[in-house]
């Protein structure tokens, strides 16, 4: 049995998970990928040109083809896009004064709809700046809209439901209604709340095409943004008020989070964006830089419209994709048997089991985790696979994420720890191509906060591929298993006879903010790491991996004694 205190420590410090990630991710919003070049891999293109969608505002004089490119399928759109005028005026410098905050009553959504927008400020008046993330000439963003004032209220205090922790805002007022026009691009947005009095803080928005058949599809996590929210007091892992010893999880914690609620975040300053900038936002500038034909949804897009995934030939999880539900799998699953590939760029994903409902302000707007089957009400009165247990590997649902992934999460390296080093296990591997490393080298400052390791006891696939297998010190870390104070951070790739498509995993939550460019003389893991993304997502891009890049098992060696 697990000690208890070690339990309540181990998700404390993983709340501080992504401070090193986020002090990057914060830094590189002036700089990120402005001294990312090319890569220099050189492979025979087998992606024909094709038809692409062009979205409004692309001069129709622009070839609507996608081909391939150094990093991936490439679609003239997004690079016409990223051509235009960038600016810097996204960025939120400093600590603004005063309070602002909102949220909007979608997570997504498409031209044609309207999103509402709930805001609380102490400024007089208001407005709102909408930019689309990407690159822009190393600007990072582009303004697509700006409201007129608008005034300004303070909202009342947000009721919290003691009967499961959930605090929700839905007793707010609606500040102003945005209509999504075709001028909205598709693609991931940051909405800045701008008070007169210079209050600012951020909603996102993803603005998705439900005619897309990009070749990636990138989702952006806003199931786990939400399960680590504490705004009012309480997300699944704190709450206010104090609880008898020994019990674990901690009393006190929701069993229901809201998205009627702003994003709080306050340890990794997100401000408001949930973990979109730290985790996420390095990905998706990479992407644009290198023009790559890509489309962007969340899980709730892939919940409500789990057919979407099989128009894309690869999906890609981004930063710390924790808490999936059952609707949210069985598409992910139905898609990879489909020949639909998938990269996982975070560690823990798949971890927490949750589930989906209604609010006042509209549906799937309640997520549901009660982490303890026995509390949930549907314990013995609903499929087993729809009960809340702690993990997707507890009872009743019993299917752990291993069998899925390849492999699962396995700890955290402790905030004040480096970023560890990489470890090349056959250089050989496709993957490494272009990067000139040899067995047994390393990438520094790549390993940081949560890792996924092999478990070769819990079931994964037979024909793993370990490519990285990088030794981490137990006694700078919290681990779940580890032999003699190491324990490890793995790389796994695997393709399925099925459907023929691959799964990569990354065994870290550092990848995605390693893509940023150093801003210090210590060794940069920068190009390293965006020569491998490249060759990921050019191999992703040609459809099933197995077709081209069959896995070679190799865990039996790394793993002897199991």
């Amino acid at each position: 049995m697990r000690c208890y205190w070690c339990a309540v420590w181990e998700d404390l410090m993983r709340r501080h998970r992504v401070l090193f990630d986020c002090v990057v991710g914060m830094l590189l919003a002036g700089v990120l990928l402005a001294t990312i070049t090319a890569s220099s891999v050189s492979f025979s293109p087998t992606v024909p040109a094709r038809p692409a969608h062009r979205p409004e505002g692309i001069s129709a004089g622009a070839p609507a083809t996608v081909s391939m490119g150094p990093n991936g399928v490439r679609a003239a759109w997004v690079i016409q896009e990223n051509q235009r005028s960038g600016t810097a005026g996204w960025k939120i410098a400093g600590t603004p004064p005063g309070t602002i905050a909102g949220f909007a009553n979608r997570t997504y959504a498409a031209a044609g709809d309207t999103i509402t927008l709930y805001v609380s400020t102490n400024a007089p008046d208001l407005h709102l700046e909408t930019y689309r993330m990407g690159y822009y000439d190393g600007q990072g963003g582009r303004l697509v809209w700006r409201s007129a004032d608008v005034p300004g209220t303070l909202q009342p205090a947000c009721p919290l439901l003691m009967a499961v922790n959930m605090v929700s805002c839905d007793n707010w007022s609606p500040t102003l209604a945005v209509s999504i026009t075709a001028a909205f691009v598709p693609g991931d947005y940051l909405v800045k709340l701008v008070g007169s009095g210079g209050q600012q803080s951020y909603i996102p928005l993803t603005v998705w095409d439900p005619s897309s058949h990009a070749t990636y599809l990138v989702k952006n996590d806003v199931l786990t943004w939400q399960a680590w929210n504490p705004y009012g007091g309480y997300d699944y892992y704190v709450g206010l008020g104090s609880c008898p010893p020994g019990v674990y999880p901690l009393c006190s914690r929701a069993r229901v989070v809201s998205f009627d609620r702003p994003y709080a975040f306050s340890y990794n300053a997100g401000q408001g964006s949930g973990d979109f900038m730290a985790l996420e936002l390095p990905l998706v500038q990479w992407s644009e830089r290198n023009g790559l034909d890509i489309t962007y949804a969340t899980d709730l897009t892939v919940i409500e419209h789990p057919e979407m995934l099989t128009t894309h030939k690869a999906a890609l999880s981004l930063g710390h994709d924790e808490c999936w539900s059952l609707q949210e799998r069985h598409a992910v699953v139905a898609a990879h048997q489909a020949g639909v590939n998938l990269a996982f760029f975070g560690a823990s994903a798949m971890l927490r089991h949750v589930r989906l409902q209604a609010s006042p302000l509209g549906r799937d707007r309640e997520e549901v985790d009660y982490r303890d089957s026995t509390a949930d009400p549907l314990n013995g009165q609903d499929e087993p696979l729809q009960v809340t247990g702690n993990t997707w590997g507890s009872s009743p649902a019993n299917w752990p994420e291993d069998e899925f992934i390849g492999e699962s999460y396995n700890g955290f390296l402790t905030p004040n720890a480096s970023p560890a080093a990489l470890h090349i296990t056959d250089a050989s591997a496709w993957i490494f191509t272009g990067t000139g490393l040899h067995d047994g080298d390393t990438v520094p400052g790549v390993i940081g906060s949560d890792v996924d390791s092999l478990e070769p006891g819990l079931g994964h696939p037979p024909n793993v591929e370990v490519m990285t297998h990088s030794p981490l010190d137990a006694h700078h870390a919290h681990a779940r298993t580890n032999t003699d104070g190491i324990f490890y951070s793995d790389m796994t790739y695997y393709t399925d006879s099925t459907g023929r498509a691959g799964v990569w995993d990354s065994g870290t939550n550092n990848w995605i903010p390693a893509l940023s460019p150093c801003i210090s003389n210590q060794p940069c893991p920068t190009q390293t790491l965006s020569t491998i993304t490249g060759n990921l997502l050019r191999v992703f891009g040609e459809g099933p991996a197995a077709n081209t890049h069959p896995s070679t098992p190799n865990w039996a060696h790394l793993y002897p004694d199991t």
